[in-house]
């Protein structure tokens, strides 16, 4: 890496990096005697679910912020703070996993889906802020010979992302599995490219 953002990739990748791995600690390992170990798997299985969702979670959203660096080769104090800001709903992703997983199924789980789905509001949120700095014709922090399509299509695919997982916030209280499903899609269509998503979506 070349860029003046290098050091700002580098350290965004360790971060991304250990809190996909943190995710795993939260699947206990089986005590032997107390159950039939098949029973105690098939007893965790709001772990796999929770883990299997945030593990893609986390990997879409470092797909993204690969994406946004391809873009942005320049930096300064806010564009610091902003990626700083997203790093830190990105490490807080698997406490609200750990916490779903205990609770899935359970009398409390619309507080934990509440919790979980308020994690990545807060990322959606700062995935636009920071995009939306960065992409500011006043600050030129991207490549000077940016494709402007290209940036259009991320705007716009971006700026549909707080409204729509606000929505599945507020799916809560209907629904906590459709809430979650809903997160899933997101994932989903996050994961496509910018010019693909809103093909999708039209």
């Amino acid at each position: 890496m070349t860029t003046e953002t290098a050091r700002i990739e580098a350290f965004s990748d360790g971060v991304f990096t250990i809190a996909i791995t943190l995710l795993v600690l939260e699947i206990k390992i089986p005590a032997p005697g107390s159950e039939p170990l098949s029973v105690q798997l098939w007893k965790q299985w709001p772990s796999y679910v929770s883990f299997a969702i945030s593990f893609a979670f986390i990997g879409i959203m470092w797909i993204n912020h690969h994406r946004l660096f391809t873009y942005i080769k320049q930096s300064n104090n806010s564009l610091l703070l902003l990626n700083l800001l997203l790093l830190l709903g990105v490490t807080s992703v698997p406490f609200p996993t750990a916490v779903l997983a205990a609770h899935l199924g359970k009398t409390d789980q619309r507080a934990a889906a509440v919790l979980y789905s308020g994690t990545y509001f807060f990322i959606a949120i700062f995935f636009n802020l920071l995009w939306r700095y960065a992409a500011s014709d006043k600050w030129k922090l991207l490549a000077a010979e940016v494709d402007r399509t290209a940036v259009h299509h991320i705007t716009r695919q971006y700026a549909f992302g707080p409204l729509l997982y606000l929505a599945c916030l507020g799916l809560c209280w209907v629904s906590v599995p459709a809430s979650i499903a809903a997160n899933a899609a997101l994932a989903c269509f996050f994961a496509l490219p910018p010019q693909r998503a809103l093909l999708r979506r039209r």
